[in-house]
């Protein structure tokens, strides 16, 4: 099996391509930047169709797994910014959607539970239609679920939360860095959800493009729903740091921020039993996800 993987220079995008090589899988790397990494590399920008018509007649993959996206929240609400995060992630989506249909490739979109309210309680469906996102990051990825699905009939829709892996910026650096310069950290404690660690989640979507089991799902680590605060506490547990943690208020985080954020959902709890009843293996408990991230060498 062939797969053209974006986003190989991100955490999910390089966890992916490991996957497929540790299962003797040919994987080729997409990235908009040249790269050091021992991989199969192509150079591209998803927001330029031609050259993304070219490089997927030319590779011609079994697959595409898409991890490419604008993924910065914040910078996402400036409109200086719009024009470019619409074009990443809506543009180039259906760019790549279209070459796929092409070639009648499998395609793999990531999302996020953004393209909900984050409103209530409840955990949210894999097919739930009651979209609202509430900021322009969850609207730019709804628009891109939306392009996948109207053009494709061969694609996984998988929405992700709270995500954190070996290459890049994440959750748990940032609460180290934070620590080891603070005995007092304070983390909101009203947004609930589950974290998601790349490398687990690599091995489900190369599961998943070995069958023919279509349609949207979700997927986070396993362990139950918690607040950011929770997660940062077993964090400085775990890397035996003597850090208190301050829970506060979303409110009384963006007053300690000093500056304008984009609206966050404090509802990210995703159902995930739709991968069980499809034969696939849920991602193991989060705490167990952070002790092997911390473990790493």
């Amino acid at each position: 099996m062939k797969v053209l993987v974006t986003g190989t220079s991100g955490q999910l995008g390089f966890d992916v391509m490991e996957e497929l090589a540790r299962r003797g899988y040919e994987g080729i790397g997409a990235d908009r930047s040249e790269t050091e990494a021992d991989f199969e590399h192509v150079q591209i920008d998803i927001t330029d169709k031609d050259r993304v018509f070219e490089v997927v007649r030319e590779i011609k993959p079994d697959v595409i797994v898409h991890c490419a996206a604008w993924t910065n929240v914040d910078g996402a609400e400036d409109s200086k910014n719009l024009s470019v995060v619409r074009a990443v992630n809506v543009d180039g989506t259906r760019n790549l959607a279209e070459a796929a249909k092409e070639i009648d490739a499998k395609f793999v979109y990531i999302s996020t539970d953004y393209v909900f309210n984050g409103e209530g309680s409840k955990p949210w469906q894999p097919d739930d239609k009651n979209y609202a996102p509430i900021n322009v990051y969850g609207q730019s990825k709804l628009d891109g679920e939306l392009e996948v699905s109207k053009i494709l009939d061969k694609y996984f829709i998988v929405r992700i939360a709270w995500v954190f892996g070996r290459n890049g910026k994440n959750f748990i650096k940032t609460m180290i860095e934070v620590g080891r310069k603070h005995e007092v950290v304070k983390v909101v404690d009203d947004q609930i959800g589950t974290p998601t660690y790349t490398v687990d989640l690599a091995r489900l979507l190369v599961d998943m493009i070995e069958t023919g089991k279509y349609g949207y799902y979700h997927a986070t680590n396993e362990g139950g729903y918690i607040s950011w605060a929770d997660f940062a506490k077993e964090i400085y547990s775990q890397a035996g740091m003597n850090v208190k943690v301050k829970p506060v208020s979303t409110e009384e985080y963006k007053k300690i921020a000093g500056e304008a954020v984009a609206k966050r959902p404090f509802n990210s709890r995703l159902d995930k039993s739709k991968l069980v009843e499809n034969g696939f293996t849920p991602l193991p408990d989060w705490r167990d996800a952070v002790k092997r991230f911390l473990s790493y060498d």
